[in-house]
């Protein structure tokens, strides 16, 4: 869908260990290496206003890099969908929400709005409002009513992200625009306040985000270890290293026992 040339790596630096060797071929003026983690919304501003100052007002998509799809030729023609709608609304952003399976309490929700008539095939819908981690009798109302899980991938012109920011956190975007123009992130990045850009962005103005259903991909999210081996099972995937660690458990549950 990008070319490899057309993608930007945000990372922290103090993960370097886990990303320098997966990166190593990428031209550095692709990574952009954050000196503190200082949340989503914090991450989000300096790739845009980096990638202004090389690019014209394109469309951008943010995709998180914990996620895992069973199908991607499924999510692919989900994200072209998202990519013409965009096209066509400049002021807008699609957010992608993905059919929920069971009343989940750890991700977010959007609640969808009225349809909204596109020139492509998936349905398109205005955004009704965010919730983020219900309990679980809200997460089964949401469920019932078509919500949708918060993905996180969002896509649309450069503009429209720099709008709902300004709308939202003027100014952090001002602190990071002047540290961008002086090229030192180290500073804001000492005093900027952490920005969660789901709770502290898009669920404060829901007016200019449409939501897309993805209902094919079989997308999962990999936050934690137990969602990983989930995904795995689910999808009938044992790599070595699961294999191993299974058989280890085995192994030290026959020696407890044998204790006993």
């Amino acid at each position: 869908i990008f070319g490899d040339n057309r993608s930007m790596f945000v990372v922290t630096k103090k993960h370097d260990s886990f990303y320098a060797e997966e990166l190593a071929d990428v031209d550095p003026s692709r990574v952009l290496e954050q000196p503190a983690n200082r949340g989503t919304g914090v991450a989000i501003i300096a790739a845009l206003l980096q990638l202004l100052e090389r690019e014209v007002d394109d469309i951008v998509g943010i995709f998180p890099s914990d996620h895992y799809y069973a199908d991607n030729a499924a999510f692919a023609a989900t994200v072209k969908s998202a990519i013409n709608v965009s096209s066509e609304h400049d002021d807008s952003i699609v957010l992608i929400g993905a059919k929920p399976e069971w009343p989940e309490v750890e991700f977010g929700w959007i609640e969808p709005g009225l349809f909204i008539t596109n020139g492509t095939r998936t349905p398109l819908f205005g955004v009704s409002r965010f919730c983020e981690k219900p309990r679980l009798a809200e997460a089964r109302s949401l469920m019932r009513k078509g919500g949708l899980w918060n993905t996180f991938i969002t896509i649309g012109r450069a503009s429209a992200f720099l709008k709902l920011l300004s709308a939202t956190v003027l100014p952090a975007m001002t602190c990071m625009a002047e540290a961008v123009a002086r090229g030192d992130l180290q500073s804001v990045y000492n005093e900027i306040e952490t920005i969660d850009f789901s709770k502290h962005v898009l669920s404060m103005d829901t007016s200019g985000l449409l939501v897309m259903p993805d209902n094919m991909s079989g997308w999962a999210d990999l936050g934690n270890q137990a969602r990983v081996i989930d995904t795995l099972d689910r999808n009938n995937i044992e790599p070595a290293w699961l294999r191993e660690m299974r058989r280890s458990n085995v192994c030290t549950q026959v020696h407890v026992g044998h204790e006993r």
